[in-house]
């Protein structure tokens, strides 16, 4: 694939769009006529203060839903409202509208929405990568546009965005290029750690302060002193926990758990979930003040499904990752049409792990004809009934151990690929320890990758 750079200056792509004019009809069941319209292409409406249309209606959630502009529609998005949003007689939770005029209902309260006449688009930064990303579509390059600015800054960024889109591989394009690329950088796992013990992890502990604490310990905060932290899957933290985070980002102060000394740190913090967090807030499972600390900068990572025409890049960069390049002509153009109609709901997870199982296939002698190329086909099952090739030359033993090794390595290929990278449920599947997965899993080279989830 050719190199793109991530730093390209030059802005492309000056397009005419729709404006949308919203005009209030009703407010809380009255009649309350006011109007506005959309300047740029994210709009959130709700009753709490901080929205771009606030609703002075009971009926209506703090988050309520948010209008967004895609490259062919506006959509309309409901955040786990309490009273839901109706697109005319039809409750919605996520929906292109129809245009140019449709009417939206929030509670008590009724939206007028409509084109209003087209006016110029901002213009697209040109940058067809940005360092590991890949993709040319506009949906990332607004993305990349965003990235470039917030990673010059100390700003705190929350990153939103589906399981398998990358985030930390975002977080990680942030940090390099940050002031802060040469102190250190932490990851956490907020969804990996027992809750009984996050607070030591985040913040340290005392001697004597719980049972096992038997000597003092800093936690990741003071451990990353003037450097960065990520905190994935923020959305998993415990709600009595979130005060005590909120209080370390609003005073860059903490407290080891069993002393009363309080301890200085400078971290700047990127956040990651596959959560919505105004719908977590809706809901009483996030605090809200938390989620406006995190969200001084929001990036929202496109689905794979949004930006299909990225496939052909995304497959050109694993096969550099994977040393396969020569194995390109596996990827025919019904091929990629083929994955170019497929959802991915695990994203670029996932087709990492279908361009992966596709040359393993393609490298143990089992051939693609055939294939079905939509992941969670029955690949073991095509493996295990294709005849083994075998050489007569090496003597039995070499010859026994070199085919289980190449079945272990499809078996596995397409195991993962089932299991969406996710390796507990792959053990589940295939009935085996997890730790013994681990194992197979390493011993075949199938963790550089990096896609792996336990």
């Amino acid at each position: 694939m050719a190199a793109h750079s991530s730093t390209t200056p030059a802005l492309v792509e000056h397009t005419s769009v729709p404006e949308l004019e919203l005009i209030v009809e009703v407010e809380a069941g009255k009649a309350a006529p006011r109007r506005m319209t959309i300047n740029g292409e994210l709009l959130r409406i709700g009753s709490h203060s901080s929205n771009d249309l606030v609703l002075a209606d009971p009926m209506v959630s703090r988050f309520h839903c948010q209008l967004t502009r895609g490259e062919e529609a506006w959509r309309i998005i409901d955040n786990g409202s309490l009273n839901g949003t109706r697109v005319g007689n039809i409750r919605v939770r996520d929906a292109d509208l129809v245009m140019p005029e449709c009417r939206i209902t929030l509670g008590g309260s009724t939206i007028l929405l409509r084109e209003v006449g087209q006016k110029p688009a901002a213009p697209i930064p040109g940058a067809m990568s940005f360092g590991a990303l890949k993709g040319g579509s506009q949906a990332m390059r607004k993305m990349y546009h965003t990235l470039q600015r917030v990673a010059r800054t100390d700003s705190t960024v929350l990153i939103e965005g589906e399981s398998g889109t990358g985030k930390e591989l975002i977080t990680a394009e942030i940090v390099r290029r940050s002031p802060r690329a040469e102190k250190p950088f932490i990851v956490v796992d907020c969804s990996a750690i027992s809750p009984t013990v996050i607070e030591s992890e985040l913040f340290g502990h005392a001697k004597g302060a719980f049972t096992g604490a038997e000597k003092q310990r800093a936690g990741v905060f003071e451990a990353a002193d003037g450097g960065s932290v990520f905190l994935d899957e923020i959305g998993e933290l415990p709600l009595e926990m979130q005060p005590k985070l909120l209080r370390v980002l609003e005073t860059g102060e903490l407290r080891r758990v069993g002393e009363n000394q309080l301890r200085k740190v400078d971290v700047r913090v990127i956040a990651a979930t596959n959560r919505r967090l105004e719908r977590e807030v809706n809901q009483g499972r996030f605090r809200e003040d938390l989620f406006f600390r995190l969200s001084v900068v929001m990036v929202r990572v496109p689905p794979l499904r949004e930006r299909t025409e990225d496939i052909p890049d995304l497959i050109d960069a694993v096969l550099q990752s994977l040393d396969a390049t020569d194995k390109r002509h596996l990827f025919t153009q019904d091929v990629i049409e083929a994955m170019m109609k497929h959802d991915w709901p695990g994203n670029v997870r996932e087709l990492k792990n279908f361009v992966e199982r596709r040359v393993v296939f393609e490298a143990v002698g089992l051939g693609l004809e055939g294939d079905d190329v939509t992941p969670g086909a029955k690949v073991a099952e095509k493996a295990a009934k294709t005849p083994p090739s075998v050489d007569i030359e090496k003597p039995f033993r070499a010859a026994k151990e070199e085919m289980i090794d190449a079945f272990e390595r499809v078996y596995l290929g397409a195991l993962l690929a089932w299991a969406n990278g996710n390796v507990s449920a792959a053990s589940r599947k295939a009935k085996i320890d997890r730790m013994h997965l681990h194992r197979l899993l390493q011993q075949h080279g199938l963790r550089k990758s990096g896609s792996l989830i336990d």
